[in-house]
């Protein structure tokens, strides 16, 4: 047994189980709160964290944005909030029903749905935000409660899973299976990892580049598990990375188009996001970008395009933004300025095909593992 498997199976089974009870016995202290107001003749209510961005710090030990202290009240003694909270409560059933039923739903499911309940809402950025209020109340993620967005990232490579998943119990599969890869849903991040013969994990921003990888054989040649994250990584793919950092103890590296969105795409699988900061487990702290990097663009000399007005703004946020503050990211970023640049990972082929496989990806993996 190596020590990878030996690790998982040290590894408590029916965390799923547990963590589920959990989520339920939470709802259930939040429906009971409120009908215990209203057998007691007061207006119900409900005090959660302030969301607001005075309220949101970047810890340093965390390596991720975190709440303050700050609150808010929701009482229906003030007719404004009357039309939330009753939202709220609403969710709160609809997502304590599709636990217990172990069925999933879509945020988009989640807007549709309220409508058979005569409970609507505006669009569906106002369902989403009030599916996020529930997750500040509970303490739980909305993958938790079996709510996620359209699934769009996948994975490829040597790691072999089992299912938890109710109807697919004990079922095993290896990530191999599929020459596409194997989208990362609900099923595959809640399964077990049973045994693994990667080393690392590659995780990408483009399909295109994904595919090329696999018809490559970058999972063998690199014993690596590759992830397309489609652009920025989903909530439910930067915790499924996370638990390959953690769990199977594999590294983690970034590769991104050569501009500050691609930068940002890598810094939230780092150090998570804002709209995150009242959840935990979603960050890979010690994962590491290793390109597109602006010193690329001049090294290779990549075929670019200029950086726009909206890009050189975005630069300056970076500056301005504390997780940016390392040595690299400042090089970076600096570099980006002066040469005023951006490169898509694409650019590579301008060597030909597999030039990004053959060259390019062995000096920056052996630059990563080494710093």
């Amino acid at each position: 047994m190596s020590r990878k498997e030996a690790k998982r199976a040290k590894e408590p089974k029916g965390a799923i189980k547990e963590r589920k009870l959990k989520v339920l016995n939470s709802l259930q202290e939040f429906g009971a709160k409120i009908y215990g107001q209203i057998a007691s003749g007061d207006f119900p209510s409900v005090k959660m964290p302030s969301r607001s961005i005075n309220n949101i710090f970047y810890d340093q030990k965390l390596r991720q944005y975190i709440l303050g202290n700050k609150s808010v009240r929701r009482s229906s003694r003030n007719i404004r909030h009357i039309r939330p909270l009753t939202q709220l409560v609403w969710t709160g059933m609809f997502v304590d029903e599709l636990t217990r039923q172990s069925k999933t739903s879509t945020l988009r499911d989640v807007f549709y749905s309220a409508q058979a309940y005569e409970m609507s809402f505006t669009d569906q950025q106002e369902s989403d935000n009030l599916i996020t209020d529930l997750e500040t109340v509970i303490g739980y993620s909305r993958e938790d409660f079996n709510v996620f967005p359209e699934e769009r990232s996948a994975i490829f490579g040597d790691l072999t899973v089992e299912y938890t998943l109710p109807g697919y119990e004990g079922r095993r599969l290896n990530l191999t299976s599929h020459p596409d890869g194997m989208m990362i849903g609900p099923a595959l991040t809640s399964a077990e990892f049973i045994s693994c013969k990667a080393d690392k994990v590659i995780a990408i921003e483009k399909g295109g580049l994904f595919t090329r990888f696999i018809e490559e054989n970058v999972h063998k040649r690199h014993k690596a598990l590759l992830i397309h994250t489609a652009g920025q990584a989903p909530r439910a793919t930067r915790g499924f990375l996370r638990r390959l950092n953690q769990e199977l103890e594999l590294p983690v590296y970034i590769f991104t188009d050569g501009d500050p969105w691609g930068m940002h795409i890598a810094m939230v699988i780092i150090s998570g996001s804002a709209n995150a900061a009242h959840l935990r487990d979603l960050n890979t702290p010690d994962a590491k970008w290793f390109g597109v990097y602006a010193t690329d663009i001049v090294e290779y000399k990549l075929p670019s395009d200029k950086l726009t007005e909206l890009d050189i703004k975005r630069l300056y946020e970076l500056k301005r933004d504390p997780r940016y503050e390392g040595k690299l990211w400042n090089r970076e970023i600096e570099t980006f300025i002066k040469i005023k640049k951006k490169a898509e990972q694409e650019a590579f082929s301008r060597y030909g095909l597999t030039y990004i496989v053959d060259e390019y990806l062995p000096t920056k993996l052996e630059m990563a593992s080494s710093e």
